[in-house]
């Protein structure tokens, strides 16, 4: 009770009257000019700001038209392979030769097209429509490379016409030459299966692996070309590896994604 009147007492004193009331230091106005300046700027960077995004996935490197799988049309055992690996062939090419109970039958190419894989060998025994080779589809030995980018599908419909792609090349070493450029020339709006995949490869195992997280969606990349590199394509680096590139090599790619304003993430 006494302290209660004390205090009392001195609220009434007249000399506590005129003293002046301080409602903020200068430090404190200034953490708040501070704290309304960067919220200002945070609020414009929102508005009229982007934000780029990437999306990584498995590539490799073909020629656009892609592969097929020659597959034999009958049954019976093979006598001869008349094909090598690697051999680039015209269209009706012989490839095989397989001993009936008619007689012997030559398989043949269907479509020009350089033998990425021979399935049978002499003596083996196949039954019709076994699978016998990988035919990849190219005429001729400077028609240019292409990487498909099989780039999961949720992502697809994020990736703006002519996006920037960075590669990096298996068979290169990227510390030492950088990545591989290109950019979006097209994208298949329809989710990939393994079998698709397969049979545009001619490759029945990369079907399986990338498909494994899900039917993805493949994005044609064309490579940027420059005359400065030993490959015919520009790299991070000025000048590229010393040798050049091959189709049916694996990379990965890393896509840009159309850009972004942070307001719209808080847009429903």
């Amino acid at each position: 009770m006494q302290f209660r009147q004390q205090a009392l007492a001195k609220l009434q004193s007249p000399e506590e009257l005129d003293l002046p009331v301080r409602f903020a230091r200068p430090q404190g106005w200034l953490a708040l000019s501070v704290t309304v300046v960067v919220m200002a700027a945070a609020s414009v960077w929102a508005v009229t700001g982007s934000v780029t995004s990437t999306v990584g996935a498995p590539a490799i490197l073909t020629h656009g038209q892609g592969s097929y799988l020659l597959q034999s049309p009958v049954a019976g055992q093979v006598t001869a392979v008349l094909a090598e690996q690697g051999e680039r062939l015209p269209a009706d090419s012989p490839v095989l030769k397989v001993r009936t109970a008619e007689g012997e039958t030559v398989v043949r190419t269907v479509a020009a097209g350089r033998v990425t894989a021979l399935a049978a060998t002499i003596g083996q025994i196949i039954s019709t429509g076994a699978n016998v080779a990988a035919v990849e589809k190219v005429a001729d030995a400077k028609d240019p490379l292409y990487a498909t980018v099989y780039v999961p599908a949720e992502n697809a419909a994020s990736i703006p016409d002519d996006a920037a792609v960075d590669l990096t090349v298996q068979s290169v070493p990227t510390q030492e030459y950088g990545v591989l450029r290109g950019h979006v020339k097209s994208v298949d709006r329809s989710a990939q299966s393994a079998q698709s995949i397969a049979a545009f490869l001619g490759d029945s195992q990369l079907g399986e692996q990338f498909t494994k997280d899900g039917r993805p969606v493949a994005v044609l990349v064309k490579l940027d070309k420059s005359a400065d590199t030993k490959s015919g394509y520009r790299w991070s680096s000025a000048d590229g590896p010393p040798f050049s590139l091959t189709s049916m090599t694996l990379a990965d790619a890393s896509v840009r994604l159309a850009d972004e304003r942070p307001v719209d993430w808080l847009l429903p």
